[in-house]
């Protein structure tokens, strides 16, 4: 009994009250986890006429979970959750749903700090935000910084200053850190900064003219223009990012949709300032999928740890905005509005955000199609069962057995999916260090990833190419077979003169074979090689650069770990410490001259 029947068998006790089902398959995955009204008549459409999607998901299930709640809007609620924790092959997903940065105001030191911030603990500061990306937050701590001029160094090398910093020279802090500012002059601008980020320019402006007034009547002209420079300044940062329309505390939520497929373009405004916007391209939609269902789970998705601002703005109407409202509320425990404009100011910020959505959909539908058409022609080559959307390739990267790092690179319709990259630290033994043993290395790999699996089983590649010959494909069966699993794979090597053009593959139960170096899908299998192998000798020059740095220190005599510590305090990195001159070595405490001597040429031999 399956599909249909499984369903139905399952109806005579499903009750007819609201909550969250959930479809598993016979490895009990979850495939699909839904909320509904009244679960027993949500499951009997199951039985109906179904959209392709849902046929497929049908087909596959063996088991029906369900859980009551006291609401519909506490089953949406808990849909959202059950999701993003489990991320079912056949719901709507939020592919990238990791935290939005936010700008920190640090007021646990006597010279406060602006800093980028990402997380969930918005405590020990004030926090501004948050913004659509990490370029956004650097580029208005950039801004900040050349107004405001406020320190941007870490507390160690703020101590241990004897003298001004480049920042200093270039005009983008007043180096408090040795005292070329006062401790009241530096509060105040601390104020202003914190004021330009809660949107209050206005009085910003009338108070920084009344100081600037004061400044030149007292006949302190310097300082005046420097005033007048940073009103400027103020005035055209609000011009660059203000424009006619803004909001107050708003998200904007915009839908473009061709042929099943779909952009979520989102827009944040705070304090009347746009904090930037970025595209979503949601998983597991279909032709035919309204932009309702999509938007609902959209954000049901987005706001389970993102606080959601007083007012959300929706390209297209949802079903029950009341119950969504509810849910948000129930979750953040703040008041929401979800509105759908229809005109003035609001309607041509939405129109704007429609348009990004559009471009934006647009553009990744053309990639998408590239890589979809390479997709194919692997499936075909290798006789997948279907489209493999996940593509994971791995290799190895070590010198004799030195230093050694195992990569992954993951590849899909969408291209290369650097967020999903992975560095595997190879922990140097018996098994590594001699001559650099790379099937204990790949052994060591793939059985670390594949434990993985088990906890993110959503993550599981289509098809996994490994770097190498017959002998790594002996590897990657021995390790399959005792973790009990079954994924397919291919092993790539180059040929015997290891000319690029001449890969030869080797499959399990099948003949090694070589392609035409011509063939487009031959192309696009070295390119997938190519991206981890230049990802793994990136990542093991990185590792033996750390090393060799940290060595250098530790091999001169007098130094410990304290005098480290303070040499890397004071300068900041390795690198400034190999620039220091003797004298500016010699300022560190308990460097002596002859020690100050011994690092100087040992850093530069």
């Amino acid at each position: 009994m399956k599909g249909v029947e499984i369903v139905k068998s399952y109806l005579a006790n499903a009750p007819e009250s609201p909550g969250i089902y959930q479809m598993l398959d016979e490895d009990k995955n979850i495939i699909y986890i839904g909320k509904a009204k009244n679960i027993k008549n949500r499951l009997s459409q199951y039985t109906l006429k179904l959209s392709v999607k849902n046929t497929a998901m049908v087909a596959l299930i063996r088991h029906i979970e369900y859980s009551i709640t006291e609401s519909e809007s506490a089953a949406l609620l808990l849909e959202g959750q059950l999701i993003k924790k489990f991320k079912p092959k056949f719901n709507i997903l939020l592919k990238d749903d990791k935290s939005f940065p936010y700008i920190k105001l640090r007021m646990d030191h006597d010279y406060p700090q602006l800093l980028k911030f990402r997380g969930r603990n918005l405590t020990g500061g004030k926090f501004f935000g948050p913004f659509a990306s990490a370029m956004q937050v650097d580029v208005t701590l950039s801004e900040l910084q050349k107004i405001f001029k406020l320190r941007s160094c870490s507390d160690s090398y703020f101590t241990n200053r004897a003298r001004p910093c480049l920042q200093y020279q270039i005009k983008r802090c007043y180096a408090p850190c040795v005292n070329k500012i006062s401790k009241n002059e530096y509060d105040d601008l601390v104020r202003q900064a914190q004021a330009f980020l809660e949107g209050k320019n206005k009085k910003l402006q009338e108070m920084l003219s009344a100081k600037m007034e004061q400044l030149s009547a007292d006949m302190k002209f310097e300082q005046a223009a420097e005033i007048r420079d940073r009103i400027k300044a103020i005035s055209y940062v609000q011009l660059k990012s203000g424009g006619a329309h803004s909001l107050p505390d708003a998200d904007v939520i915009a839908l473009a949709s061709h042929n099943g497929e779909f952009c979520v373009q989102l827009f944040i405004y705070r304090a009347h300032q746009p904090c930037g916007n970025q595209a979503y391209f949601p998983a597991h939609t279909e032709r035919g999928e309204s932009a309702g269902n999509v938007l609902s789970s959209f954000l049901m998705q987005l706001y389970q740890n993102k606080t959601p601002p007083k007012q959300i703005l929706l390209s297209h109407e949802i079903d029950d905005i009341k119950m969504h409202e509810q849910a948000l509320k129930k979750l953040h425990g703040n008041s929401v509005t979800i509105s759908v404009p229809k005109h003035g100011g609001r309607h041509k910020i939405m129109e704007n955000a429609l348009r990004n959505a559009e471009l934006a959909l647009e553009k990744h539908l053309k990639i998408s199609a590239k890589n979809t058409n390479a997709l194919e022609a692997v499936q075909e080559l290798f006789s997948l069962p279907e489209l493999p959307r996940r593509i994971e390739v791995y290799d190895n990267s070590h010198i004799q057995g030195a230093f050694p790092v195992g990569a992954m690179v993951v590849a899909g319709k969408d291209g290369f999916e650097k967020k999903e990259y992975r560095l595997f630290n190879i922990k140097e033994s018996d098994q590594t260090s001699h001559g650099g043993d790379d099937y204990a290395m790949l052994r060591e790999v793939l059985t670390r990833r594949i434990k993985r699996l088990k906890s993110e089983p959503h993550r599981k590649p289509d098809l996994m190419i490994i770097d190498g010959g017959r002998g790594h494909m002996g590897v990657v069966m021995e390790v399959m077979a005792k973790l009990g699993t079954s994924l397919p794979f291919i092993c790539m090597s180059k040929g015997a003169l290891r000319n690029s053009g001449r890969e030869q593959f080797h499959r399990p139960g099948h003949d090694t074979f070589t392609l035409d170096k011509n063939l487009d899908v031959m192309k696009y299998l070295q390119i997938l090689r190519d991206e981890v192998h230049n990802f793994a000798i990136k990542s093991h020059r990185n590792k033996r650069a750390k090393s060799i740095r940290a060595s250098s220190l530790d091999q001169i005599d007098g130094i410990g770990e304290s005098r480290k510590k303070a040499l890397l305090n004071y300068f900041g990195s390795f690198k400034a410490i190999s620039g220091a001159t003797i004298s500016e070595l010699k300022k560190i405490d308990g460097i002596s001259d002859d020690l100050a001597k011994s690092i100087y040429e040992a850093l530069r031999s």
